[in-house]
């Protein structure tokens, strides 16, 4: 699958009664929330010694990539295009790789 047949997967389950700008906000707004999501089970496995399986993690990783991909949507992005920008920025960042400075 590729990411922009994971796009058009993804929209078939946003709601279709949101306005564009409501579109956007909702996307937005779950990104930052399901990336918190993320963010509690690392805290947790570093600070509480509580670990949480690599299938949950899957499951809070997914949310964040259907947030991301109704985002981009709403802002007439594709994320195969917001990938290869990305691409082409760390490239040119790190040409020859990360390197510690």
């Amino acid at each position: 699958m590729t990411l922009n047949e994971y796009q058009s997967a993804a929209l078939r389950t946003a709601n279709p009664d949101l306005t564009p700008d409501e579109r956007l906000l909702d996307a937005a707004a779950g990104l930052a929330e399901e990336a918190g999501e993320v963010l509690g089970l690392v805290r947790k496995r570093a600070f509480q010694q509580r670990e949480s399986s690599r299938d949950r993690f899957a499951e809070e990783l997914g949310d964040v990539l259907w947030c991301l991909a109704v985002t981009a949507d709403a802002l007439g992005l594709t994320l195969d295009e917001i990938a290869r920008a990305n691409q082409r920025k760390l490239e040119q960042r790190h040409p020859d790789g990360f390197r510690p400075r």
